[in-house]
């Protein structure tokens, strides 16, 4: 589903080189936004929710859970004027890592506002990561394909571009495919997070994550 993805050539962006990109390429009108997240373990720093949930206060890090609820929307109503569809899929490992338990309380405000998230269980996609997870990617139309790098430290220090038409039409379709196996995510959510104990705090989480 994923087989050309390792040995596709790419160019090697620093972080504000990405983000600048992604900005253009975005503004562009590409149609369409997929993002497939697979990382089970990140960092926030900054997220005012994300630090109290860093630092043990649960109670407060769901109070700030929609801190960004705003920004959201803007993004969303730029999407619309855009003509871009965004779709993400969250890929969920079991047990749940304390990070994505977080995470899932900020995805919900996102889904309130009329984002397109699914959640898939590893699990039920364990014959196709046989080799490897599949890749943690944000796929731009037809145009380009990012795969978010990390530094020796865990911190987001860029992405890789990749722009072969070929190797991005791969991916998307493995995307679609994996989106389709994908779970309603108030379904999900009800069952799989809503019932889990206060997750414990920074000591589970491995890597910082990029915003895109």
């Amino acid at each position: 589903m994923f087989d050309s993805f390792p040995s596709g050539a790419s160019e090697r962006m620093d972080r504000p080189a990405y983000h600048a990109d992604f900005g253009r390429v975005y503004n562009s009108g590409v149609g369409f936004l997929n993002k497939l997240e697979r990382g089970q373990h990140f960092k926030e720093r900054g997220f005012a929710s994300w630090e109290a949930f860093a630092a043990g206060d649960w109670s407060k890090a769901l109070s700030l859970a929609d801190e960004r609820r705003d920004d959201y929307a803007q993004e969303l109503q730029k999407a619309a004027r855009l003509g871009v569809r965004h779709r993400r899929l969250r890929v969920v490992e079991f047990p749940v890592t304390p990070y994505v338990q977080w995470e899932f309380f900020v995805l919900r405000t996102r889904v309130d506002l009329g984002d397109e998230i699914k959640a898939l269980d590893a699990r039920g996609i364990s014959e196709i990561e046989k080799d490897g997870p599949v890749p943690e990617v944000v796929i731009l139309g037809d145009a380009v394909m990012y795969e978010v790098v990390y530094d020796d430290d865990g911190n987001a220090a860029g992405a890789n571009r990749f722009t072969e038409r070929s190797l991005i039409r791969e991916t998307s379709l493995g995307f679609d495919a994996l989106y389709k196996r994908g779970e309603d995510f108030y379904d999900f959510f009800a069952r799989e997070i809503a019932p889990l104990a206060p997750p414990p705090g920074l000591g589970a989480q491995k890597s910082s994550r990029d915003s895109r």
